[in-house]
């Protein structure tokens, strides 16, 4: 018997209108459809008018679920994924099923939509050819100081997922994080109170610790400038002379003729000037 096909749907992340015909088209064709929450998906099946057993599938019982759905491909069946809002996979189950199709040589097939990330990036007028997206930010302290170590010095634009009764915290948590950058706070995505705040991080924690926050978020935040990474090497340089600087350099196992390179480059120095001094080390 030949294998069925799972198919990875998107679905609005607030306008049912932003449904695509081809999403429509594989939701009527399948035979069965996993949904993260089976009376949210209910709703949006029974709009469009389309009539599909559903069964549960979201993140407490993807593991086991992802082997059922895989029985019923072996069995011929064609199963559709969809989760609450957006497309599965990100943030959402559907990596799971995705994977073991994948180690067992299963068909599967993921359609293009809706997804909040490139809506919010593009909304906040940031920039769009680099970024790197996160989820949603960790609770816990220990958590949160690593995410800080590996975030605070990249270069590209930074997208998170927030809820509204975290986000004046976690507002507070990237201006102490990153410092008072530029960033776009975007609420209710496609919805009808869709909203956009952009200022610094500072002013956005001032504006929603005055406007209690409502509603689903997405933040968008520039990333590090070479401004920044200017002013922090000056600042690190400031405290030490060319000679300790060299030292470091050749005490790190940096060959010397490498060590003068760096330094003048680092410091912006004719590399004759820095050659002098290094000549007594």
């Amino acid at each position: 018997m030949e294998h069925g096909k799972v198919y990875l749907v998107p679905t609005p992340i607030g306008n049912l209108k932003d449904i695509t015909l081809r999403a429509l088209e594989v939701l009527e064709s399948v035979d069965e459809i996993a949904a993260e929450d089976t009376r949210q998906s209910l709703k949006l099946l029974n709009h469009f008018n389309i009539k599909k057993p559903l069964f549960s599938y979201h993140q407490h019982n993807e593991q086991g679920k992802s082997d059922e759905i895989l029985s019923k491909l072996e069995a011929g069946k064609n199963i559709a994924i969809v989760t609450d809002a957006g497309t599965p996979g990100i943030s959402d189950p559907g990596s799971v099923v995705v994977r073991k199709c994948i180690e067992n040589n299963i068909s599967f097939e993921v359609l293009p939509g809706a997804t909040a990330i490139t809506t919010a990036l593009v909304y906040s007028g940031l920039d769009t050819t680099k970024f790197i997206f996160r989820g949603f930010i960790p609770r816990e302290t220990k958590e949160r100081k690593i995410l800080a170590e590996e975030i605070k010095d990249k270069k590209e634009t930074l997208i998170f997922y927030e809820s509204p009764h975290r986000l004046v915290d976690t507002l507070d948590y990237l201006k102490k994080t990153l410092g008072d950058r530029n960033i776009a706070v975007c609420r209710e995505l496609t919805k009808l109170h869709e909203d956009i705040y952009r200022g610094t991080i500072g002013e956005a924690y001032n504006w929603f610790l005055d406007n209690k926050p409502r509603g689903e978020f997405v933040l968008v935040i520039s990333g590090k400038s070479e401004s920044e990474f200017r002013a922090e090497k000056e600042q690190e340089l400031s405290g030490i002379t060319v000679e300790q600087h060299l030292m470091n350099l050749i005490n790190d196992g940096v060959d010397k003729k490498e060590a003068i390179k760096m330094v003048a480059k680092e410091r912006e120095m004719p590399k004759k000037e820095v050659y002098k001094i290094a000549i007594n080390l």
